[in-house]
């Protein structure tokens, strides 16, 4: 079943006068129990797309439409999206060290949802959050609801931050850089984590990171953005071990390897990505690609899962 429909979304801020393009025509859909991951460089649009969900971003212009129970999220009034902020669709955002409130008591955060949605009395809150926060793995339940956050170390509060999204049994959770911060051996445990909740409540999860390592071991799809826009999609298998679109294919080159030599210097992407004030009319990529063809001046369409003119077969090579 169908959850999110995302169709031809456009997201732009307006800087100094001047429209930057952030989100230019993205189009995807989430399935009941599937994890989608949204992986790209920094500043590709990924956070800005995923916020604009249910209109988080503070961007000046939204277009498209992003169904939600047939209903075009994109254009409800504020009360509306606030009956599904947190309620159907839950946010675990960026960087556990500043995304809980520091004046505020753990318990009063993790109840704050389930008392907004009238979903439970405050006696039924405390009882419902303790069962949370044993099911994430915090130990010690009963003394963190009296804590602060700054009392907590970060994998704790990785954890509180994904007890507070599933406090109300979203349909969807959106995962914005949930290891952002966190040591390696503390990611690999939110990981396995976030895989073992979406499994426990089949919601459909939306997983956005630069990590490929990341989006290997969590999602069924991947979505790969440059530029404020997709350029490959597929099964985590095709895009990890037989990617084609060429920024795919270095992305996955730069990462380390196990067998890396000590002094062997990673592989790089030269250049920068585009001004998105004045976007490229072709391809995005065309001006770091090193298989630009004189054709790469036009926007490309999908061939087989990549907008890349290569995989045009009457594109002579």
């Amino acid at each position: 079943m169908t959850l999110l429909q995302v169709k031809d979304l456009k997201i732009s801020f307006s800087i100094q006068g001047r429209k930057l393009q952030a989100v230019q025509g993205i189009s995807f859909t989430l399935n009941q129990g599937e994890s989608v991951g949204i992986v790209g460089e920094s500043g590709c649009g990924k956070s800005t797309a995923i916020q604009a969900i249910t209109r988080l971003s503070r961007a000046s212009h939204f277009s498209g439409t992003v169904l939600y129970r047939n209903q075009n999220l994109l254009e409800m009034n504020e009360a509306d999206l606030r009956r599904i902020r947190g309620k159907e669709i839950g946010f675990i955002f960026q960087d556990p060290m500043t995304s809980l409130n520091p004046t505020m008591k753990i318990g009063v955060q993790l109840c704050e949802g389930l008392l907004y949605h009238r979903l439970a009395t405050p006696k039924e809150a405390i009882f419902k959050v303790l069962e949370l926060l044993t099911l994430v793995g915090v130990s010690e339940p009963k003394e963190r609801l009296d804590q602060y956050p700054h009392q907590l170390s970060g994998g704790l509060r990785q954890r509180i931050l994904i007890a507070i999204a599933l406090a109300c049994n979203p349909k969807i959770l959106i995962a914005d850089e949930p290891t952002t911060a966190l040591d390696v051996t503390i990611q690999s445990q939110i990981l396995h984590l976030l895989k073992k909740m979406q499994n426990h409540f089949q919601m459909g999860l939306i997983l956005v990171t630069h990590d490929l390592g990341v989006v290997s071991s969590l999602c069924d799809r991947i979505l790969v953005m440059y530029a404020g826009k997709i350029v490959e999609e597929g099964t985590a298998e095709d895009i990890l071990l037989r990617p084609r679109h060429p920024y795919t294919q270095m992305l996955l080159r730069s990462r380390p390897a196990i067998d890396q030599k000590k002094n062997e210097k990673l592989m790089t992407i030269g250049g920068m990505p585009p001004n998105l004030l004045h976007p490229p009319l072709g391809c995005p990529f065309e001006e770091r690609c090193p298989q630009a063809l004189s054709i790469c001046k036009k926007p490309p369409p999908f061939f087989q899962n990549a907008a890349c003119w290569l995989y045009n077969e009457s594109v002579p090579s």
